[in-house]
């Protein structure tokens, strides 16, 4: 792409093959969980918790161990066989009973291990790979010029934002897969899809003649409106839904296949063009010869302030990513249960938030551009804080609107009769225009979170802090729980009620520091420069 690196969109394509593969099984992996394994709905997010923050978490691991060999391309390749490997595992279709679930669900979360595992050693690294891209660009450019310098260090934002708009290209596309497939499969067993009958069926498996008169009506309507008769016989009604689950849940270990070949064609289009790939430089062990004892002083005292400012930021990324990856848990619960989604899966929703992404990326690149022509350029810092600001409306909006209604806790929601739900329901558009603010959000903060990071990362740790900017998104990941937990007690307006007070605090802190951290990054003087060329 003209103006930025050669190697920009061989590793943005490489890393949106991995991101098809790793987003085919996250929109379904909650509601996957609990159709396959009957579990409650606070295990099932309690476990999406664990394995979205083991992602983040062990992308540490995969930065310090590309540090320290100083092999960032063959920690990359070691990553994308290791997930494939998860994936071949949960895409074998094995029916969850009562006598093999003791292992077979240890053996689905060693299967998301491998997936977090190999993610850790591939994610990071690979962004690692493209800071130091642009690294190596503006060594290239200073010798043109301060001119050029400054112009090869404002491409930088806009170089992580289309590398993060790739990534929304998979992402697009793979919530889609599976529950196509399953659908498709249902079609040709006689069933078809209904998010409800799951659990319904996981609980008359379990309980028989017991289960309450009120389910067991609503089964059997939900059964006939497929043209399928319940039968009278217990036994015989319980090996028919027994029967569905199995059809309902091979059908998404199907679309993990097409995970598997993701990442095989990620890992041939990384082979094919790693020649263009710089590798991150080690730093001279020699480098401290030539200070003086006052100089390496404040070498040192700079890179303390690098890292306090890092920390900073991160600390800001946790409270983000812990509202935004809600999309997963809460989010996809509130889309199941309170919003029309008979012609449209739950899980399909969260193509929504990519396509923004998508759509958005380049106009928001322009704007900032324009601004910076004009001399009214925006700092990383101030472009963050803004991002909290507007993840902090998108929860506003969701808060009142659900107020308005009046929709108590999901609990309480699903209690209710068929017909007094059904007419409760919301319309499709208020997800929309949630994934729309909280898409605009996520451009504000993510891809320049990675550019933010990429500036004050000392050159020798580029992995490692790298890592350290997912593993704030762990940490935030490791509190996803709550969404839901909150989501089944309280009426869900007092649950978008904290999250969106944790994003507007988030903001005013982020606002608070934004003068250090543009001093510390040398923005707030590259930005005055601007400024004063556009005045002559």
């Amino acid at each position: 792409m003209k103006g930025h690196p050669k190697g920009l969109i061989a590793a943005a394509l490489s890393n949106m093959g991995e991101r098809f593969g790793y987003y085919i099984m996250n929109a379904v992996l909650v509601l996957f969980l609990c159709s396959k394994f009957g579990l409650a709905e606070e295990k099932a997010t309690l476990i999406y918790s664990i394995f979205y923050m083991g992602i983040y978490i062990l992308s540490l691991v995969g930065g310090i161990i590309a540090d320290r060999t100083q092999n960032y391309k063959g920690t990359i390749q070691t990553g994308l066989l290791i997930m494939a490997s998860g994936y071949v595992i949960l895409a074998i279709p094995i029916l969850a009973t009562a006598g093999n679930i003791g292992w077979l669900l240890p053996l689905t979360c060693v299967a998301l291990f491998l997936i977090a595992f190999g993610n850790g050693l591939f994610k990071g690294n690979l962004q690692a790979i493209v800071g130091q891209m642009y690294d190596d660009f503006e060594i290239e450019a200073a010798k043109h010029g301060e001119e050029a310098l400054r112009i090869a260090k404002n491409k930088r934002d806009s170089g992580f934002q289309i590398f993060y708009m790739f990534i929304n290209v998979g992402g697009l596309i793979a919530p889609f897969v599976a529950p196509l497939l399953r659908s498709w499969w249902l079609g040709q067993n006689g069933f078809e899809y209904n998010a409800d009958l799951p659990a319904l069926c996981h609980q008359f498996i379990a309980t028989g003649s017991a289960l309450g008169d009120e389910a067991m009506t609503k089964m059997t309507e939900l059964f006939a409106a497929m043209n399928v008769t319940v039968p009278a016989d217990t036994v015989a009604a319980q090996e028919l839904c027994q029967n569905y689950l199995n059809v309902f849940n091979t059908g998404v270990h199907y679309s993990f296949i097409a995970s598997v070949a993701a990442m095989l064609i990620s890992l041939t289009i990384f082979l094919c063009t790693k020649k263009k790939f710089p590798t991150p430089a080690k730093k001279a062990a020699q480098e401290s010869v030539h200070y003086t004892t006052e100089e390496k002083l404040a070498m040192a005292k700079e890179l303390k302030q690098r890292l306090y400012a890092m920390f900073a930021v991160l600390i800001i990324a946790v409270f983000f990513w812990w509202s935004f990856h809600q999309n997963g848990t809460s989010m996809s619960l509130f889309a199941r249960d309170f919003v029309i989604t008979s012609a449209i899966p739950p899980e399909v929703w969260q193509a929504v938030n990519p396509f923004f992404v998508i759509l958005l990326t380049f106009p928001i690149m322009w704007l900032f551009e324009g601004l910076t022509r004009r001399g009214k350029g925006i700092s990383t810092p101030r472009k963050i804080a803004i991002g909290m600001g507007i993840a902090g409306c998108a929860y506003l909006f969701l808060s009142i609107f659900c107020n308005i209604q009046g929709y108590p806790s999901g609990t309480e929601f699903r209690a209710l009769d068929a017909t007094t739900a059904a007419a409760q329901k919301a319309a499709p558009w208020v997800l929309i225009v949630y994934y729309f603010g909280m898409t605009v959000a996520e451009l504000f903060i993510s891809p320049l979170g990675l550019s933010f990071i990429s500036k004050v990362a000392p050159k020798n740790l580029l992995g490692l802090c790298q890592g350290l900017w997912l593993g704030a998104t762990a940490v935030g990941n490791g509190f996803l729980w709550i969404g839901p937990a909150l989501y089944n007690k309280i009426p869900i307006w007092k649950c978008w009620i904290v999250f969106m007070t944790v994003c507007f605090l988030s903001m005013i802190v982020m606002l608070c520091m934004v003068k250090w951290l543009e001093k510390v990054t040398g923005e707030r003087a590259a930005l005055d420069a601007a400024k004063e060329e556009v005045q002559k």
